[in-house]
This record gives structure tokens, C-alpha cells and sequence, in this order.
């Protein structure tokens, strides 16, 4: 018998000051029996960095075709691409040709600059491609916040993120590694 994602319910706010973004979102997530809290957050501070009405969570690991985050406009072409974690040259390549902009949000610590030392020749060819990481130490403060139930408030400003709730606070500065 197949194990079942967990659901998490999550209430964001976002405050980024960077492109005067401010509204809350209910979200729920659904955490994939191989998905870690700390994916399952990256993914949450990845919506919270490009938060709009549009942007929704894909189908989650098992479904090849999806990226973790996308933005569809009203014609239903996707405008905004947006992985978690390392993904494989190949599937970034194709998601290029697809999307008007690829995002890309990895952690990791040394396995994010193993993973950007091969693939970012290959990668800076994408002329819509931007890869960022999210620094260890941030993630592991974000990760301590992870619960079924969360009320979440999220301030950008000037590239710093800082996320607080009742369980405690994280802050960290997503580090741009390349592109446009």
C-alpha cells in the first residue's frame, strides 16, 4: 500500500517591500512521503519570494512534467517556472523552452556548489534561467518553524528574508549563483 502525502495548512503573509507585495495566503501543502520539512519549507519561502495570485504549487516529486511552483497567465501558458532543491540540466532545459522565466531555488550547503560547479556553463546558456540558494544555516532556522499548522509572517526587503511565528523567527539571504 502506497504511503499518503501529509497535509500541512499553512497562513502566510507576505510583506515584500522589494516589489510592493503585500497580501495573505492560505496555503496548503501537501509533503510527499520522500519530501523532507526543510524541501517542503524551501518550497514555502520559494512561494513567498514570488508570491501573486497566480502562482501555485505543482503536483509535488512524483510527477516529472511540474515544477514545484508555476504562474500561468489567462491564457494558460506558463509565465514562471520555479524549482526547489537541484534539479537535473536537462529538465531546466526543457522547462526554458516552456516558460516564459525559470526560477530556481536550491539548498543544500556543499551539495549546491558541487551541483552549480556542473551544471552552470550549461545552465547560463538559458537566457529566462535564474539560480539562487538558500544559505544552511536560514534553512535550518526556517525548518524549525515546519508544523501541520502554521501562521507564518514573511518580510522581504533589500534581498533579506526574515520568517517569524510562534514557534520562533528565521532570517537569510538567498544568494544569487547566476543567470539574467
Amino acid at each position: 500500500m502506497a504511503l499518503k502525502a501529509t497535509i500541512f495548512k499553512a497562513d502566510l503573509q507576505v510583506c515584500d517591500l522589494d516589489r510592493g507585495y503585500y497580501a495573505s495566503h492560505a496555503l496548503t501543502l501537501a509533503r510527499h512521503p520522500s519530501e523532507t520539512d526543510e524541501r517542503m519549507m524551501a518550497r514555502l519561502l520559494a512561494f513567498a519570494l514570488n508570491a501573486q495570485e497566480r502562482l501555485g504549487f505543482g503536483r509535488g516529486l512524483s510527477t516529472e512534467d511540474e515544477p514545484d511552483l508555476w504562474r500561468h497567465d489567462l491564457t494558460g501558458a506558463i509565465e514562471q517556472w520555479i524549482d526547489v532543491g537541484l534539479p537535473d540540466e536537462r529538465r531546466l532545459r526543457k522547462a526554458s523552452g516552456r516558460s516564459g522565466e525559470v526560477l530556481v531555488y536550491a539548498y543544500g550547503a556543499r551539495a549546491v556548489e558541487l551541483w552549480w560547479n556542473q551544471n552552470s556553463a550549461a545552465l547560463g546558456r538559458l537566457a529566462n534561467l535564474r539560480a539562487w540558494s538558500f544559505p544552511p544555516e536560514g534553512m535550518a532556522a526556517l525548518t524549525a518553524l515546519a508544523a501541520r499548522t502554521m501562521r507564518l509572517t514573511c518580510t522581504i526587503q533589500d534581498g533579506q528574508v526574515w520568517v517569524g511565528s510562534d514557534a520562533g523567527e528565521a532570517s537569510l539571504e538567498p544568494v544569487l549563483l547566476g543567470g539574467a
